[in-house]
């Protein structure tokens, strides 16, 4: 009865809300004076477009309306549509299908997407000369020996080419310091970098004319806490003078393949704001001369930041002769999905092999080396070319200023100014003051030589980066940071990189991913602890309670923040460090991550104090624990058991780090097979209770969390009750002696397995498992009456007998994967149950979980995949995931750059097999006309599709030797790794018959019909499953007190829902002017606004989500809260525009992130 009665009440409430939403159509039909029209007679073309518009918005109307009750129709089907009735009443229940029925959480949601949202992906994009998928079409990848430039060309000029504009020459020095790599970061300092800050004071010091760039804050920031104020006031001077440059000022130079965009911005953020508080400076060039590969996320975010120019090296040799030989080595960089020309900044390409002194002044390496006077004869380094520099003196001044300047002019030749740089610097060089004078002093000698004699018609010096650009763009007639005129416009990225022969450098992309695991972990840590203390405080602030809250955590964001930064260095998350370096990294990551779980703790603990008078913080007694424990920097977290007894309730606070309301499972450890989980206001929710070893029992059970909010639940241990269920869970061996026991009370069967295909479903999916191997063989979505072959199969590599070999670096594979293999069949575990059903085949190098949820929504439509890998008693192998499936495909695949743009790929017969894999950051899918399959994944690693219908990625590598690029190791230190995905199946709309409509009434317009491009989005399901899987629901039990628990209640931030398509990248406490180890009054929100593919079907999302054409209003966003200043500025906060009133919505165009400055009270 009661079942029927719901069914009744939401049936009547889709009618009411038809009607009542017809009614407001109409309404707005008529009474919207922007639509009213005056005049009549004849029809012009304006009015016939007038007419179009009404037509359009009356359509956008009626699929809003559409949406809405189809969705509403949907939570009521979620509930009936296995036609059964409870037989005791009580739920949940499983029907006679054999699927569960959970009880219905009563409130209907909906998903309402405008049409005006779903219209960037199609929309006509801004014509660029370069498109780099086009240009890897194009080129022939056949590396012709080219003489003295070995991957280049002989490069040829007319004397007289300069008479009527000389040459100018910016010789920019510089000293690349990795915060990392053979040595650790402090020992490089103590052993180096320490000395180059030391000299560069004396040095600069005693000439104007001397130049110097510096790139890395993090090594400038801890040469300025133990410098002097005497030194610190030296070295103000000589930046503000414009002797010496921050160049892109980030916290290190960022690795652009496997780091995530949250924390590219956040390392951006720590350098410029450490730069703005202790020099007063703020760069305006970047410089990224050593990441192995470019993305196209990183000119988007310099640009968000305010520099106008940018520089890169490592490209392929071949793509650097292309651009080369047409001149096209400095272009305007722009994002594929930019409509018009509002993401373009200018980049200049380096055109050789490395960013030494032997391959900066131009072709000849041989005679460039000889111009780097640290090789002078006697000492440490010499010319591999075996002819050595010599001292510039007055008797060869002319013949070595004339050899210097060939050089020069032929560089100069590659570009379209007759402006050259010319870098002047290696790894850890001017660490010596002979190295300042020797460099310094001769080449002042051959600029003077130059200088005056005119007949060379050459004016060189030394430079800074931003003089060089500030040249060009002078020589060029136009602004900072302006588009020279016939400059080419460029769109797409640079990966793979190859620096010769075959040697793809796409190894990195996967080497040690333990870490680059634990980073994402770290990363989600601090966003969520900056959110939750950010939020924390204000309300501290609100009610006056400021001076009793630990504001001191400040300092621990602090340090999570520099740790996070610190890792996103190219030799850090990319795995090409040295064992010892490494362990030093995974220290700082752990130290990092206990310090935010404190941060967490402690913000959590105020925010859910229901009476906020009695909120006491003892720093000795924590009110809140962990939800799991690492022993050691190397080893995976373990849950924190939960510990229930007869004497009352254990409560659990859940913090949800999604922007979205969140229903889903969640799964906590603890002692009992007897629980009972209670809301705030005392309903039961449904629990699944499982084993887990001796004693102890893993209770799952369905939530819904606030977006960015905490909720508190009651668990029990309690007799039984109808809505705790056991996992059903079943073995299935192969005969061969094994045996299976049970943990009492929680039942096991075993059975020996045959090789006939078996199911799990639930009300969303059934999947389908191979009988033999355990694994993945196909998915079917309740909607789909067949069901789509998706097969998960694990394939190893091998590496070459020559002698290059597969390293941290590089990839050298011997030829295809081979399938993996071993004598014994696997043991395979399924459980079922009401909250999920899981898989679980163990192999001997790895174990797959593959676990779908029974809940409505996000949570429920795509396949949790973990993957524990461990082949620590492998050589010389790589282990791959890959997945077959029928999905036609062809041979274009889509990764993710960062995980904040798509990247449209090919896969090149005429490239070697380790040339097709890209990095994915966080997802890759594959597609045709009717399906998409896409791979989400926790954590950076390298990926490919090799054959039509195939997407597959690199779990891990074990490598026995040195790839011969400086490390001087092998990847032998490989640690037992979990790789965490998502697999999501989408089906494309079936005839979109309002886009079918407008392209034909385009067609009778004369209108133009829009082509979409280079570009490929996300669908909104697709988006908010990314963000369930890097953003898990982190569970906190209440520490028993003595004196009792005092009332705690839900925290819930905002008074409504944020747009669907927005992402809260941050919501960041600034620190304070004077006080660096408390928060300022103020606060940057960083946003994100999504862009969209609403051609897939989008089922119910488990919560009420809307789109609203890019517009927030945030004065009354913030629950509770006061807003007291709105200010946009730039993304690393460095450049302010007007503050806004405080009542202003901001807007947002998809794609784009705009950070605000506000002050919460």
């Amino acid at each position: 009865m009661k079942l029927k009665k719901q069914v009744t009440v939401c049936g009547g409430a889709i009618f009411c809300v038809a009607v009542f939403s017809l009614y407001l159509m109409l309404d707005r039909v008529q009474h919207d004076p922007a639509r009213r029209q005056n005049g009549g007679g004849n029809f012009p073309r304006s009015q016939i477009s007038v007419l179009q518009n009404r037509i359009e918005q009356l359509e956008q109307l009626l699929e809003e309306n559409h949406q809405i009750i189809s969705h509403i129709k949907d939570s009521v089907l979620e509930l009936t549509d296995t036609g059964a009735v409870s037989p005791s009443g009580q739920l949940p229940f499983r029907s006679a299908n054999g699927s569960w029925v959970l009880p219905f959480d009563g409130r209907p949601t909906f998903l309402s997407v405008k049409p005006q949202d779903c219209q960037f992906a199609q929309g006509r994009r801004g014509q660029t000369d370069l498109q780099m998928l086009d240009v890897y079409s194009l080129l022939k990848f056949d590396n012709v020996d080219g003489g003295v430039w070995k991957q280049g060309f002989e490069i040829t000029y007319e004397p007289g080419e300069w008479d009527r504009e000389p040459l100018q020459v910016f010789v920019v020095p510089h000293s690349h310091n990795d915060p990392g790599w053979i040595k650790t970061f402090d020992k490089y300092y103590t052993d180096q970098t320490q000395h180059i800050f030391n000299n560069m004071l004396v040095k600069l010091t005693e000439d104007p004319r001397r130049k110097f760039i510096w790139s890395e804050i993090s090594y400038f920031a801890k040469w300025w806490e133990s410098a002097d104020m005497h030194k610190q006031e030296a070295m103000r001077k000589l930046i503000l003078g414009g002797q010496l440059e921050m160049v892109t000022g980030g916290w290190v130079m960022s690795d652009e393949a496997n780091v995530h965009y949250f924390a590219m911005i956040d390392q951006l953020i720590e350098g410029h704001q450490w730069l703005e508080k202790n020099v007063g400076v703020t760069p305006r060039s970047g410089w990224a001369v050593d990441p192995f590969g470019h993305s196209a996320t990183m000119p988007y975010l310099l640009k968000r930041a305010n520099l106008t120019s940018m520089l890169i090296q490592r490209v392929h040799y071949s793509i650097k002769k292309h651009f080369a030989s047409s001149r096209s080595l400095e272009f305007m960089w722009r994002q594929a999905w930019d409509q018009k020309s509002g993401t373009d900044i200018f980049c200049h390409m380096m055109p050789f092999y490395s960013y030494d002194v032997p391959h900066t002044c131009g072709p000849d390496p041989k005679i460039c080396c000889q111009f780097d006077f640290k090789r002078l004869p006697g000492g440490r380094v010499n010319c591999p070319w075996k002819v050595p520099p010599r001292a510039v003196v007055e008797a060869n001044v002319a013949e070595r200023a004339h050899l210097l300047l060939d050089q020069y002019r032929k560089k100069s030749k590659l570009f379209r100014s007759k402006v050259v740089l010319v870098p002047l610097g290696d790894d850890f060089r001017y660490d010596k003051a002979l190295e300042w004078d020797q460099q310094y002093l001769n080449y002042q000698r051959l600029f003077d030589y130059m200088n005056s004699h005119p007949e060379m018609h050459v004016q060189a010096q030394f430079g800074t980066l931003t003089e060089y650009f500030t040249a060009v763009y002078k020589a060029n007639n136009v602004p900072q940071g302006a588009r020279p005129p016939d400059y080419p416009v460029l769109s797409g990225d640079f990966f793979a990189y190859a620096d010769r022969e075959d040697h793809y450098w796409s190894g990195y992309y996967t080497s040690r991913p333990f870490y680059k695991s634990m980073d994402r972990v770290l990363e989600s840590h601090l966003r969520g602890a900056e959110i939750l203390f950010s939020l924390a405080v204000a309300h501290a602030r609100h009610t006056g309670m400021e001076g009793r809250y630990p504001t001191s955590d400040y300092t621990l964001l602090t340090d999570a923040r520099r740790t996070v930064a610190l890792f996103q260095h190219h030799d850090a998350i990319t795995g090409t460090a040295k064992e010892n370096v490494v362990i030093d990294y995974g220290n700082r990551l752990l130290h990092s991550l206990q310090g935010l779980k404190r941060v967490i703790i402690n913000a959590a603990h105020f925010l859910v104090m229901k009476n906020k008078d009695v909120y006491r913080f003892y720093q000795t007694e924590p009110f809140l624990e962990t939800d799991d424990r690492r022993a050691t920097q190397d080893s995976l977290p373990q849950r924190t058991l939960i510990e229930l007894d007869q004497s009352g309730p254990r409560y659990l606070v859940l913090f949800n780090p999604v922007e979205q309301d969140r229903l889903c499972v969640v799964t906590v450890l603890v002692n009992s097979a007897r629980v009972r989980v209670l809301t705030e206001d005392g309903q039961t929710l449904p629990v699944q209770l499982s084993a887990h070893g001796y004693l102890m029992g893993i209770a799952s059970f369905m939530v819904r969390l606030p977006a960015l909010g905490l909720a508190v639940f009651h668990l029990y241990d309690s007799a039984d009750t109808p809505m705790t269920l056991r996992s059903e869970t079943l073995l299935r061996l192969s005969g061969r002696g094994q045996t299976a026991h049970a943990v009492d009370p929680l039942p096991l069967r075993s059975q020996t397995a045959d090789p006939q295909p078996f199911y799990t479903s639930t009300q969303s999916l059934t999947l389908g498992f191979s009988g033999t191997t355990g694994l993945l063989e196909s998915i079917r979505r309740k909607d789909d009456p067949q069901e789509l072959k998706v097969q998960i199969q694990f394939v190893t590599y091998g590496t070459r007998s020559s002698k290059d070999k597969s390293g941290a670096y590089l990839f050298l594979p011997d030829g295809k994967a081979k399938p993996y293999s071993q004598k014994e069949p696997p043991v395979v575990r399924v459980v079922e149950g009401p909250l999920f059903s899981e898989v679980v085949a163990f192999y001997q190098h790895f174990q797959q979980t593959i676990r779908i949820h029974n809940v409505p929504g996000v949570d429920g439509l795509s396949l949790d995949v973990t993957t524990m890998v461990d082949i620590r008693e492998q050589s010389n192998k790589e282990l791959a995931m890959r997945l077959v499936t029928d999905i036609q495909n062809d041979d274009t695949f889509y990764t993710d750059l960062n995980g904040f743009q798509m990247q449209p790929r090919r896969r090149f017969l005429k490239l070697p097999l380790q040339a097709n894999f890209y990095p994915i950051a966080s997802q890759a899918y594959i597609q045709d006309s009717q399906h998409r399959l896409t791979l989400h994944s926790a954590q950076a690693l390298g990926a490919t599709s090799l054959e039509s219908g195939q997407l597959e990625v690199i779990l891990d590598r074990r490598l026995m030797q040195d790839d011969n690029r400086g490390l001087g190791q092998g990847l032998k230190d490989n640690k037992k790794t979990a790789n965490r995905f998502r697999l999501l199946l989408e089906s494309r709309s079936t005839g979109n018959k309002v886009s079918q409509s407008r392209v034909l009434r385009w067609k009778l317009l004369e209108l133009p019909v829009v082509d979409s491009g280079p570009t490929s989005f996300p669908s909104l399901l697709s988006h908010l499953t990314s963000a369930i899987l890097n953003h898990e629901v982190i569970a906190l039990p209440v520490l028993p007190k003595k004196r009792g628990i005092p009332p705690l209640h839900t925290f819930a931030p905002f008074t409504g829902a944020l747009p669907c398509d927005f992402h809260v990248i941050n919501l960041r406490s600034i620190q304070h002017q004077q006080d660096t180890h408390s928060p300022s009054p103020y606060t940057a929100l960083i946003l994100h606004r999504k862009g969209l593919d609403c051609g897939l079907e989008t089922p119910n999302p488990g919560f009420n989500c809307t789109t609203t054409e890019g517009q927030l209003g945030l004065s009354s966003l913030f629950r509770n809260l006061d807003l007291q200043l709105l200010q946009p500025v730039s993304l690393s906060l460095m450049y302010s525009s007007p503050p806004m009133a405080n009542d202003s919505s901001v807007s947002l165009e998809p794609m784009e992130i705009s950070a605000f400055r506000l002050k919460l009270r």
